[in-house]
């Protein structure tokens, strides 16, 4: 059985806490509410183990800083929420095409544009899918409760050390803001579970960073250290150099998707809840999540089997699971704090149109009596 501590803290501080204990050693950002306790967290916690905190100008900047370190092999850190993923958008474009490893922390709060800067929503989703323009495949994972804003966060370094490019954490308002009790892994299981990134040792004239199997990452040796390399956000070949060769163009777009697709089970999360015998499934992911499951427990009590579904790796979503669950169950609910961003995912999954959802948008949450009231309905 993995070692436990028990701690007494917020969303937003457990995420940098996570960060520091799974090796980041560099952390770039602006403060943004929700998300700012984590920039002041992990501006006092990396200085004692030797690591860098940066407040920098804006969210364009935090990014670009974040990318750098990752450039020279440091795990690297940035937290922010909504109207600073937009900011970031184009850098992240960046770390995907040239594979730079990078954690990103999302605090979802209302939107769009300003929207409700002290509230909860996911209104962050299906930015989180595609946050930059082009064909990548995006992973994107989301707490439910206090200890994974911990543990997601640490599974999210050790992801993107895998697979070479930005893993984003999505916490919520409520998330982060919530004060309370977690148990999490202690900070030796931690380090015990960390997965390096892969490195190339051979002579320095064999070195193609790029050049590597279909379904394979980028292999970035940390620069400065006598293995060259060219960075770039152009299509590229082995070497990094730009090229508009057709064959290789097309091979390096089609490896961004395979290195992901073909490697989902080591990716994929989900909790399932009550499902075993339910009439009705329930599906919910992030602070939501934590109502739908005290409505399941009182529909129960009350005689109406509900269970719940809920992703933890959003994307790419849990899709074989899902069509799995829709043959299963004729009524199926989708409840989240957006007019139905993950709905449509879940949609193309189960192959299906007659799905009812659940959803608000005026920054508050939602009560177990909500969820309650939507399912005898159905």
């Amino acid at each position: 059985m993995s070692a436990t501590r028990e701690i007494i803290s917020s969303g937003n501080d457990l995420a940098a806490r996570a960060a520091v204990d799974a090796g980041c050693m560099f952390f770039a950002g602006y403060p943004l509410t929700p998300s700012s306790e984590v920039m002041h967290t992990i501006s006092d916690l990396l200085p004692k183990v030797g690591g860098v905190a940066i407040q920098m100008e804006d969210e364009i900047a935090g990014v670009a800083a974040a990318i750098g370190a990752g450039m020279v092999g440091q795990r690297t850190l940035t937290a922010t929420s909504g109207p600073g993923m937009s900011l970031k958008a184009e850098n992240l474009g960046l770390a995907q095409m040239a594979e730079v490893p990078l954690v990103c922390v999302n605090v979802m709060r209302g939107g769009p544009s300003t929207g409700l800067p002290t509230r909860v929503a996911q209104g962050d989703i299906a930015q989180a899918k595609n946050p930059s323009h082009g064909d990548y495949k995006s992973i994107t994972v989301c707490a439910g409760t206090l200890a994974e804003c911990y543990t997601e966060t640490v599974r999210a370094f050790n992801l993107a050390d895998r697979f070479m490019q930005p893993v984003f954490v999505l916490l919520d308002e409520t998330l982060g803001h919530m004060h309370a009790k977690a148990i999490i892994p202690t900070e030796e299981e931690v380090k015990k579970g960390i997965v390096p990134r892969k490195r190339f040792d051979g002579p320095a004239e064999e070195y193609r960073p790029y050049g590597v199997a279909q379904d394979e990452p980028a292999v970035l040796n940390p620069m400065y250290e006598g293995y060259r390399y060219h960075f770039t956000g152009l299509h590229h070949d082995a070497m990094g150099f730009p090229t508009e060769e057709i064959e290789t163009c097309r091979k390096l777009i089609d490896r961004l998707f395979r290195k992901v697709e073909e490697h989902q089970d080591e990716i994929e999360s989900n909790e399932e809840y009550m499902l075993d015998d339910a009439d009705i499934l329930l599906v919910g992911y992030g602070s939501a999540s934590l109502a739908i499951k005290e409505a399941v427990n009182v529909l129960r009590d009350e005689g109406i089997k509900a269970g719940l579904f809920r992703p933890i790796t959003i994307w790419p979503s849990p899709e074989k699971r899902m069509h799995e669950l829709g043959q299963k169950f004729d009524k199926v609910l989708v409840v989240e704090l957006n007019q139905g961003q993950y709905l449509e995912e879940v949609q193309r999954s189960m192959g299906r149109l007659d799905i009812e959802k659940l959803t608000k948008t005026n920054g508050r949450p939602f009560s177990p009596a909500d969820i309650i009231e939507k399912v005898k309905e159905l």
